[in-house]
């Protein structure tokens, strides 16, 4: 997946760099513009969040595609984020040494988006031996149409499904990198720029 910086005003190494600040470091907007001043480049915050939105998803998207192979034992779970003043979705799963086989924000909790997460982390990871949640009926129902789809195309093995809150501690604990680093980022304005800069914050771990 080529990433095109074509029209942009600053040189592709100076957008990087910024994009990378942002997402590995809590900072806001107007901190970055800040730091990027002290080094010599004067650019607009506005002109950052339009950069991280652009930028930041597309480059992990390319990364995602790369990444190396997870464990089949997968941890899932999902946590709150807040984009102009609405709680929206972070559907997440680790596996058991707290690699991280994928991530996708959604603006629902249910059935559907937990099928399309599912989906989304098999065309990547291929098929996990097993996968820890906890109650939730639609993470429980999102794993039952994915093993179904999965019979249907002759696949005689089903996914293992785990129903042990205290089991999935790890995928919880791993919540918690999340909300430090979006703290000092003072909300998100749209659910592209939220989505775009969660990529690259996860991207960042997975680098780790």
């Amino acid at each position: 997946m080529a990433i095109s910086f074509k029209g942009a005003h600053f040189p592709k190494d100076v957008i990087l760099f910024a994009v990378f600040f942002y997402v590995r470091y809590s900072v806001s907007y107007r901190d970055l513009e800040e730091i990027m001043r002290e080094r010599g480049v004067f650019v607009d915050h506005t002109t950052l969040n339009r950069w991280v939105t652009r930028y930041s998803g597309a480059i992990a998207e390319a990364a995602r595609r790369r990444k190396g192979p997870c464990d089949r034992s997968w941890r899932m779970g999902e946590t709150y984020v807040k984009v102009k003043g609405t709680w929206v979705y972070l559907y997440r799963a680790v596996d058991k040494h707290g690699r991280t086989p994928d991530f996708m924000l959604s603006k629902r909790r249910n059935k559907a988006a937990a099928t399309k997460f599912f989906a989304r982390a098999l065309e990547v990871n291929g098929l996990p031996r097993k996968i820890v949640i906890d109650k939730s009926g639609a993470n429980t129902a999102g794993i039952k149409t994915i093993n179904k789809m999965l019979r249907n195309f002759g696949c005689p093995i089903p996914t293992e499904m785990v129903r042990r809150k205290y089991l999935n501690n790890i995928i919880e604990q791993d919540h918690r990198f999340i909300k430090r680093r979006i703290r000092p980022m003072l909300g998100f304005t749209s659910f592209a720029s939220a989505a775009s800069a969660l990529a690259g914050i996860e991207l960042i771990n997975i680098i780790r």
